[in-house]
């Protein structure tokens, strides 16, 4: 396990841009953390990274955003999950191996996950604007 602080929005940023250049473009990315934690700050800095030009918003009521890129990103929200039925409903499995699959709110559907999922643990640091990333199956 890989751990960074990030102090602030530029250098969540510059992590986004390092995990983006690790990429396949077939992984599942799945982002553990609470509210306000830099979920989609750190998504948009991989889109950006891997060319986007879309424009990346948490995808809380859409449930699903696609970006268009160097690999097709499908940016999930999971927060409304709590079942199995509801997972299903979401077509998740029909867009894994398809692009990047990254998971907000991944506590709700962990045991979906492929075993191969990159896990970001996000948590507050010290201070108001730092983040500690605490990242598994990925090597940065």
């Amino acid at each position: 396990m890989a751990v960074f602080r990030c102090c602030d929005v530029d250098e969540t940023e510059k992590l986004g841009k390092r995990i983006a250049q690790k990429l396949n473009g077939t992984e599942v990315i799945a982002y553990f953390g609470g509210l306000g934690m830099g979920k989609t700050t750190l998504t948009r800095a991989i889109a950006e990274a891997l060319e986007s030009e879309d424009d990346v918003s948490s995808p809380t009521f859409a449930i699903v955003n696609e970006y268009r890129a160097k690999f097709t990103i499908y940016h999930f929200d999971m927060y409304r999950v709590g079942s199995w039925d509801d997972l299903y409903s979401t077509g998740f499995f029909d867009y894994l191996e398809t692009g990047v699959v990254i998971v907000e709110w991944s506590e709700n559907i962990e045991n979906a996950l492929p075993e191969d999922t990159v896990r970001i643990t996000i948590s507050k640091g010290e201070t108001e604007t730092e983040r500690i990333f605490e990242i598994e199956g990925l090597e940065i």
